[in-house]
C-alpha cells in the first residue's frame, strides 16, 4: 500500500520521529490543530469557487444587456408585410 509515494514501513517510522518530538500529551492538541487548518483551507476554497461562479454568472448577465434586443415590427410594417 503506498500513500504519497511512500510505504508502510516509511509511515511507522514517521509516526515515531513525530511520538518523539511532540511527547505524547502533545500529539492531541497537534491533531486538532491540524483538523482545524485542514477545515479552514476547505472552507477558503469553497468560498473562492462561489466568488468565481458569481462573477462568472454576473459578466454573462453584463452580456446578455449588452446585446440589442430585436427590433419588433411596427403596426405599419405588419400591414405593409400582409
Amino acid at each position: 500500500m503506498k500513500f504519497l509515494g511512500m510505504g508502510v514501513p516509511e509511515l511507522l517510522i514517521i509516526l515515531v520521529v513525530i511520538l518523539l518530538i511532540f511527547g505524547p500529551k502533545n500529539l492531541p492538541k497537534l491533531g486538532s490543530a491540524l483538523g482545524k487548518t485542514v477545515k479552514n483551507l476547505r472552507e477558503g476554497m469553497a468560498d473562492n469557487k462561489k466568488d468565481d461562479e458569481e462573477v462568472e454568472e454576473l459578466e454573462e448577465d453584463d452580456e446578455e444587456a449588452e446585446k440589442p434586443a430585436p427590433k419588433k415590427k411596427t403596426t405599419a410594417a405588419r400591414k405593409k408585410s400582409e
